[in-house]
């Protein structure tokens, strides 16, 4: 199934952070996300000089699947939500689809 219509916004915010920003998303147009968990690598001393944050590299990562036309609607409401625009409080990125499949729902939206 071709996935041109359809992009992924990924997002990486502090733990315990995600169902606020998953909510946001939602409210903002997205059908919902995917929440996994993960962990930093960077060194302890980017925590605390760099970012001014104690050293805690538990991160939990959304993936977003969103139309298109709703990709800055929604990236800007998990931007607010997550206060993505403060230092040390998360990243958001969107990644184009080249294929998509398993979501079957979509099949009658795609052209």
């Amino acid at each position: 199934m071709t996935a041109k219509r359809y992009k992924v916004i990924v997002t990486i915010v502090e733990e315990g952070t995600a169902s606020k920003v998953v909510a946001a998303s939602k409210e903002a147009g997205a059908k919902g996300g995917t929440i996994l968990l993960g962990r930093g690598t960077a060194p302890q001393s980017v925590y605390l000089d760099v970012l001014g944050l104690n050293f805690d590299p538990e991160k939990e990562i959304i993936l977003t699947l969103a139309e298109e036309d709703m990709v800055d609607k929604i990236l800007q409401a998990i931007s607010e939500e997550g206060k993505l625009n403060q230092p040390g409080k998360g990243i958001a990125f969107v990644v184009p689809l080249k294929s998509l499949t398993g979501m079957v729902h979509l099949l009658e939206t795609l052209p």
